[in-house]
């Protein structure tokens, strides 16, 4: 017996009379200890009864021993309910901290199974529920959710307000943090400016609402809390100037995309090809040279393809193939042209002054061409009228913008270059970049609020639609941004609190209802 109580201590107050040991489990057969005087409490009307009706067993599932399922057989009373006026004729007793009415588990075992069901839910709750605690089905653990009570809403003094998907593009609803905790405290079924107005009157004393840019969160806030101060997120405002700085760089990529340069029309411009890299390029590579080893070693096409497991035709392009990386470049499966052998040849001769196309054609015909004059005479005409322009590789619109926005001490040294050089041939982009690093200082560094409106006009006057149009945003929404500059909160809790709904959401396969995810939400750890 004292092992008994050493591992299944919420069973001391229980009368043990036969541990079974079967193939399937673990059966204890126990019993209420029978004392002097005899009463418990009516579960609806709460009077105290002495009047014993009879005695029943209780199948209850318990944790799991030593790797096997648990059976607690329970003998219980059941007692008369005295008071004529309750519903209730009968009831059974309760053991504190071992049975609850109707349930079919332990206390004990019951926390475990909620643990598990509102961590993973019902499916794959079930799944770890049969290896670590008792078989359960995951509609069981679903109502387990279900019933589980909500903690009570404690009304903030900061609250975090935020938007998740419930349906991406058709419904939203709002989840609301308490700032000092942490802890998600309610869910809102929509994203209305009414319901959080409607919410904030029943919880007044809210000083703070930290939110997004919004537009609905502002004005529910102004409804329903008009003292609090509203705090703009500071993550949302260089997103909402790098949107705008990326649509300025979009529309000057054209000043960095091409320089002519005054050199001879006939000179061919020099073109390197950059290595290829990547996972295709790389198995490319080992193809190649495992086909040209086995070729080597005297194998055939067919006994190659065999012994890499390769199509014939595959191998034979491979075998043909005198470097992997003309079977890597762009559309290395179309054919060159005819006449490319000869392109060297025929510009060193339009250089010399010889024009006439007839001349030409009969000249590499006498080397070896095999096409038509056609061909020839469309290159020349290519050739002849085409400026020589040296091409250069323009980083994308948003790896501009990562350089403006980044800060100074994250660049290498090579986006200095590059961000230094673009902005040398691009004053507009000098100008942005200017303007971009001067906000992102205000958001970098707390209190400096007082200089918002100094750079709000500097926008303004800087001449580019995106910018004013970011400056316009700012001044309608002057308060909240200032306060954000300023106060040491922001909506970085509430942001993680959305990628996990988001999580729960991927594991019930977003097929949930909003009040098992409401229960989920608020209930997990």
């Amino acid at each position: 017996m004292e092992i008994i109580v050493a591992l299944l201590p919420h069973l001391v107050g229980l009368r043990l009379e036969a541990v079974v040991v079967r193939a399937v489990g673990v059966r204890i057969d126990a019993a209420t200890r029978t004392v002097r005087t005899v009463r418990a409490a009516c579960g609806v009307c709460g009077v105290w009864s002495t009047t014993v009706h009879g005695r029943y067993t209780r199948r209850l599932a318990d944790v799991r021993l030593g790797g096997h399922e648990v059976l607690v057989a329970l003998t219980v009373r059941r007692f008369t309910c005295v008071n004529v006026e309750c519903r209730r004729r009968t009831f059974a007793e309760q053991v504190p901290g071992l049975t609850r009415r109707y349930a079919r588990h332990t206390v004990l075992a019951a926390g475990d199974l909620e643990a598990v069901a509102v961590a993973l839910g019902g499916r794959p709750g079930s799944r770890l529920a049969h290896r670590l605690a008792v078989s359960v089905s995951r509609t069981t653990l679903i109502r387990m959710i279900r019933r589980m009570p909500d903690p009570p809403v404690v009304t903030p003094t900061v609250l975090g307000v935020d938007d998740f998907a419930r349906r991406r593009g058709h419904r939203y609803a709002t989840v609301l943090l308490d700032m000092h905790t942490r802890r998600p405290i309610d869910v809102l079924p929509d994203r209305t400016a009414d319901t959080l107005a409607g919410w904030l009157r029943e919880h007044p004393g809210v000083q703070i609402v930290c939110r997004d840019r919004g537009g609905s969160y502002a004005e529910g806030a102004r409804k329903g809390a008009p003292d609090a101060i509203q705090v703009a997120d500071r993550w949302h405002l260089l997103k909402n100037l790098s949107d705008a700085v990326e649509k300025v760089v979009r529309g000057h990529r054209r000043c960095l995309r091409e320089h002519t340069n005054p050199t001879p029309a006939l000179a061919a411009p020099v073109l390197t090809e950059p290595v290829r890299t990547g996972r295709r390029a790389a198995n490319t590579r080992q193809r190649h040279a495992a086909v040209h080893a086995l070729r080597a070693e005297g194998l055939s096409i067919s006994a190659t393809a065999r012994r890499l497991d390769v199509n014939v035709r595959t191998a034979r392009k491979y075998a043909r193939a005198a470097t992997a990386e003309t079977l890597i470049g762009p559309n290395a499966s179309s054919r060159p042209s005819v006449l490319a052998p000869f392109h060297p040849y025929l510009r060193q001769r339009l250089a010399d002054g010889i024009h006439q196309s007839a001349t030409l054609f009969a000249e590499i015909l006498a080397s070896g061409y095999q096409g038509s004059l056609r061909v020839l005479r469309d290159w020349l005409t290519t050739a002849r009228t085409r400026p020589t322009r040296v091409v250069v590789q323009v980083p994308s619109a948003r790896r501009i913008t990562a350089w403006i926005m980044r800060p100074g001490h994250k660049l290498t040294d090579d986006d200095r270059v590059n961000l230094a050089d673009a902005r040398s041939r691009c004053p507009d982009l000098d100008t942005v970049a200017d303007l971009a690093r001067g906000f992102t200082a205000l958001v970098r560094h707390h209190g400096t609020g007082q200089h918002l409106d100094a750079w709000i006009e500097r926008a303004r006057h800087a001449g580019h639609p995106e910018l004013r149009g970011f400056a316009t945003g700012l001044i309608n929404d002057r308060d909240a941004v200032a306060a954000g500059l300023t106060q040491p909160w922001s909506s970085g809790p509430v942001e993680g609190h959305i990628n996990r709904i988001k999580t729960i959401k991927r594991q019930m396969y977003g097929r949930a209802n909003l009040d098992l995810l409401h229960k989920r939400v608020l209930a997990t750890p």
